[in-house]
């Protein structure tokens, strides 16, 4: 059975590095869902891989920068405030990634690169703090599964 690719085994290390910290305030830790977050989910923790590009290409190795994409939703439940609760949360998810900038010597190095401020009014105040990150890492140019 072939091993999962270096960037896969990245992605599943920013999870196990957030999941902790995010569960001690109560969130749930999700990657990437396929249908909104539910109100009994929330406070969450969202995981979105974004881009994995090809950053420089020496003989056979090849340097990846992945783009990750960290937010921390939260909802309005009297009397906490919401961007409050939020910026907890993110606030514990960057400190966890960034411990650890190899994540297990899979990764060269996590540059953070932006956040956003997002509020939705739906049937209660959603709030979503989205952070970006760009993981540095290199495999061989034949094989996604082998770091270069």
């Amino acid at each position: 059975m072939a091993a999962n690719s270096v960037r896969e085994r990245i992605l599943l290390a920013v999870l196990d590095a957030v999941r902790g910290p995010a569960q001690a305030l109560g969130a749930s830790v999700h990657r990437s869902p396929a249908v909104a977050i539910t109100r009994d989910e929330s406070p969450a923790l969202v995981v979105f891989p974004e881009a994995d590009a090809i950053t420089e290409r020496a003989n056979d190795r090849v340097t990846r920068q992945l783009t990750i994409r960290l937010v921390a939703l939260a909802r309005a439940v009297p009397p906490a405030v919401p961007e409050s609760e939020a910026d907890r949360l993110l606030t514990v998810a960057h400190a966890a990634l960034m411990r650890d900038g190899t994540l297990g010597d899979l990764a060269l190095g996590i540059r953070e690169q932006d956040g956003e401020f997002e509020i939705e009014e739906a049937d209660t105040l959603v709030v979503a703090l989205p952070a970006r990150y760009a993981i540095t890492y290199r495999t061989l140019a034949q094989d996604l599964a082998i770091q270069g």
